[in-house]
């Protein structure tokens, strides 16, 4: 199994996004000041957040890492990113486009106000198993601007056995080879290569591992990835899909960084647009 390297430095110190229809934002939500206090002590987590649903992590802990961040989608409707980055968070990834014909609605409000309380900022999209690698590229290059400074671009694959209009379960050769397809048309736009989100089951049905030169970002929501993904190099880790950060409305995702402060800017150097 070949591993990513984050600029040669970023190790295993001591993963959701998640598609949807396309039903309006949500009207009601749970903003973080009607929270109690004990929805910020959750053992495990680093200072400032907290979780809805918390698994009692025991060893290999989120609270480990130093550089943390969310994923949103229209679901946490518009987001005070100045409060978000005073209580931690330091890095952002919004639900742009999925398919070949949908657009998240919170991108365009969010993305902007990130930018300017200085919350690095990037997209994702998420994947159709009934649309073309080529046409799912082309949708997301259309309606994601590139933007200096940026974060690079995400592609999240998983099964979507929800799906009200998709039953396609490709074989995993098929998968593997359409998303090269659409990271070499991604990142020749870009200039910079996607990062892959992927759940457990679908890195393992698809041996996701066998592809060379991929920088993934890996959900695992009840144990370290390593625990998950036994000997793969990941950047980003989602440990809760059911979160809760100041500035943020209702629970929100919740993902760190594999290095150190000092690897994150290095990581932003090289990665970002």
């Amino acid at each position: 199994m070949r591993l990513w390297a984050v600029a040669g430095v970023v190790t295993l110190a001591l993963a959701g996004c998640g598609g949807g229809d396309s039903g309006p934002m949500r009207g009601q939500l749970m903003h973080p000041e009607q929270l109690e206090p004990a929805d910020f002590a959750t053992s495990g987590l680093p200072a400032h957040f907290g979780d809805h649903d918390p698994h009692e992590w025991e060893g290999l802990t989120p609270a480990l890492y130093s550089v943390h961040g969310v994923d949103a989608a229209r679901y946490q409707g518009p987001i005070d990113w100045y409060s978000a980055r005073a209580h931690g968070v330091h890095f952002a990834w919004l639900k742009a486009t999925e398919g070949g014909n949908y657009i998240d609605p919170g991108f365009e409000i969010n993305a902007p106000r990130a930018r300017a309380a200085g919350v690095p900022v990037g997209a994702y999209h998420f994947y159709y198993f009934c649309r073309t690698p080529k046409e799912q590229a082309e949708w997301f290059i259309e309606n994601v601007p590139r933007v200096k400074g940026d974060l690079p671009p995400v592609l999240d694959m998983e099964w979507n056995h929800q799906s009200r209009t998709c039953n396609r379960v490709p074989d995993p050769a098929t998968v593997r080879a359409e998303i090269m397809t659409f990271v070499d048309i991604v990142s020749r736009h870009y200039r910079t290569a996607p990062v892959i989100y992927t759940t457990p089951d679908f890195y393992a049905d698809n041996d996701l591992g066998s592809l060379p030169g991929l920088e993934f970002w890996l959900r695992s929501v009840a144990g370290h990835p390593s625990e998950r993904y036994p000997g793969e190099r990941w950047s980003f880790w989602q440990y809760t899909g059911t979160g809760v950060a100041r500035g943020i409305g209702g629970t929100v995702d919740l993902n760190t960084f594999a290095g150190t402060p000092e690897t994150w800017s290095v990581w932003l150097a090289q990665r970002a647009q």
